[in-house]
């Protein structure tokens, strides 16, 4: 009973996270902030929802997909956010103004 709680909480949690990053689409001046927001989401979101469906239902089998899920989307959401962002440099999208681009070669002109 505890677990099938706890595992409630967390995909509720999960889908919460999935809402806000929702938002930050709407709300963000720029794609590589919006890209923040999704590959974060991504990786926390379905961090939480996996796991607390595995909470649900907790047997071996579920319990080996979901270390599997989770080991796959942490790394292919980071990878993928900042694969995305470089291909935003690259195709020439601006900076919203104040982002600090120290570190970034080959920026095109920043707009307000």
């Amino acid at each position: 009973m505890i677990l099938q709680l706890m595992g409630d909480v967390l995909a509720v949690i999960g889908a919460a996270v999935f809402v806000v990053a929702a938002i930050g689409l709407w709300r963000f001046r720029d794609p590589y902030a919006r890209i923040s927001s999704v590959a974060t989401a991504a990786g926390v979101g379905v961090v939480l929802v996996t796991v607390g469906a595995a909470l649900s239902d907790p047997e071996v089998g579920t319990v080996t997909k979901v270390v599997l899920a989770v080991a796959l989307q942490l790394v292919t959401s980071a990878v993928g956010g900042i694969a995305i962002a470089r291909a935003a440099v690259e195709s020439g999208h601006v900076f919203a103004a104040g982002t600090d681009t120290e570190g970034v070669d080959g920026l095109p002109e920043q707009v307000p």
